[in-house]
């Protein structure tokens, strides 16, 4: 996700998108030690974009 689209977002609907997007990336890390991850890169995604709504809740504060 752009930092453009999440910057468009109210507080609530980013710390919801933090929240999902925390159980998303604890799913991968999961699926990957099980051997079920086919996409390895799709963690390293997931985790930049809760880096991406992370900066932008600070930046909103």
């Amino acid at each position: 996700m752009k930092a453009k689209e999440l910057r468009n977002l109210d507080k609530t609907e980013l710390e919801r998108k933090e929240k999902d997007l925390g159980s998303e990336v604890m799913n991968l890390y999961f699926q990957r030690h099980m051997g079920q991850l086919k996409n390895v890169m799709r963690i390293r995604q997931v985790r930049r974009d809760v880096a991406r709504v992370k900066t932008i809740l600070k930046e909103k504060k």
